[in-house]
């Protein structure tokens, strides 16, 4: 390849890490849910904890339309994919928009903006990770943590923006504005997603390595080692995030309980940038044990954390479920290829979809917090050797 076609490129390349986070940005709202959840439950008079399960619809139906477009890009193409996925986000708030306030069950709001608005959202999510990590083969923890960063910065944004929007218009308003942004950021953004296949003149990424099918990859025990520690590296985060508010109130922090919300979308997003960055110095592996040990240590500082430090933790464990997002599509691309890795990285993901409607299940049974953020500590910590065995293999392996 010449200067000038590598020049063209890689402007190419930028212009799609840029449309893709733009539009990630958007799709990130699935994490602004604890914004609704008091306003929802005064308008259609339902109880705040069945509202607040609407974020793990969304959540696990995220992850399913991350497993559904990793098998639809094969035979659509990512550009499609975008184009789906954005809209069936928009669709399922404007359905929601007209749900009659005091007359509807909670299960409209559950099929309309979480089951179908998260099922959208991981369509979308998936088509750009893959599309990018195509484009920058070489620097896949950077491009991967722009993109995944853009996707946990929305809460900085849509948090006070919806908050705003909810002073000053009816919920069934709201939802129609959001509705109306998110078709318009769609049908602008998509058409710039593409892999280089499908760009005349650029030259496919290469390809080193086993590249493992989704099949493949399922009789692998590294598999189930990567799995495992997603589910429980993010289960901390899952279970602290729907009750901030009143976890700050609780621990001395009521005046600043909606700025922790924002103050943690910020750590989020620089958790979606930095892990990723940090693998590509000091390896995959090892950046990963250390977000898990970080996550681990958070969870056991949660027991008695107060006041400042309580915000400090937050920030901490914030950080670290955002380096997750940004990390482990990387992690699953270096243990298994890059040709199926929409696929892979889907199946990987269920991990994070069985942590998300599992922990809070479960974890939330036991009152006792002391004893709730220990059990969430010991969890995350067999994360962590999950990890020191999977990089132990995989020194074997390149060993052979």
């Amino acid at each position: 390849m010449s200067k000038t076609e590598k020049i063209s490129q890689n402007k190419q390349g930028l212009k799609v890490l840029i449309a893709g986070a733009a539009l990630l940005l958007f799709m990130g709202i699935i994490y602004v849910w604890s914004v609704f959840v008091a306003p929802v439950s005064d308008f259609y008079g339902w109880e705040t904890a069945d509202v607040k399960l609407t974020s793990s619809f969304m959540l696990c139906f995220f992850v399913i339309g991350i497993l559904a477009g990793g098998k639809l890009q094969a035979k659509t193409g990512v550009k499609i994919n975008c184009l789906v996925g954005g809209l069936l986000v928009a669709a399922g708030m404007l359905v929601t928009s007209f749900i009659p306030a005091q007359t509807a069950s909670v299960f409209m709001i559950y099929i309309f903006y979480g089951i179908l608005g998260g099922f959208g959202v991981g369509v979308a999510y998936n088509a750009i990770i893959a599309a990018v990590q195509k484009w920058f083969v070489k620097n896949r923890g950077f491009a991967t943590g722009v993109a995944v960063c853009a996707f946990g910065a929305s809460t900085v944004i849509f948090a006070p923006l919806c908050e705003t929007l909810i002073k000053n218009f009816s919920l069934n308003i709201v939802f129609m504005i959001l509705a109306g942004a998110f078709a318009a950021a769609t049908l602008i953004l998509f058409n710039f997603i593409k892999t280089p296949e499908q760009v005349a003149g650029a030259a496919p990424p290469p390809l080193k390595g086993k590249q493992y099918t989704t099949l493949e990859m399922l009789k692998s025990p590294r598999y189930y080692l990567i799995t495992f520690s997603l589910m429980v590296g993010t289960s901390v985060f899952f279970i602290i995030n729907p009750d901030l508010k009143i976890l700050a109130a609780n621990r001395g922090l009521e005046s600043f309980a909606t700025y922790l919300v924002m103050f943690t979308g910020i750590a989020n997003a620089l958790g979606r940038l930095g892990a990723p960055l940090m693998s590509d110095k000091i390896g995959r592996e090892s950046a990963d044990i250390v977000i898990l040990a970080a996550t681990s240590l958070g969870a056991f500082a949660l027991c008695f954390a107060q006041g400042v430090l309580l915000a400090a933790v937050i920030a901490v464990v914030a950080f670290c479920f955002g380096g997750y997002s940004g990390l482990y599509p990387v992690l699953t691309s270096e243990n298994f290829g890059l040709k199926n890795i929409g696929s892979n990285y889907g199946t990987v993901m269920v991990g994070f979809m069985i942590s998300a409607l599992l922990f809070p299940i479960l974890i939330n049974k036991i009152d006792d917090q002391i004893i709730r953020f220990t059990v969430l500590g010991v969890l995350a910590a067999l994360g962590v050797i999950s990890i020191v065995i999977l990089k132990i293999m995989n020194k074997k392996r390149e060993e052979i």
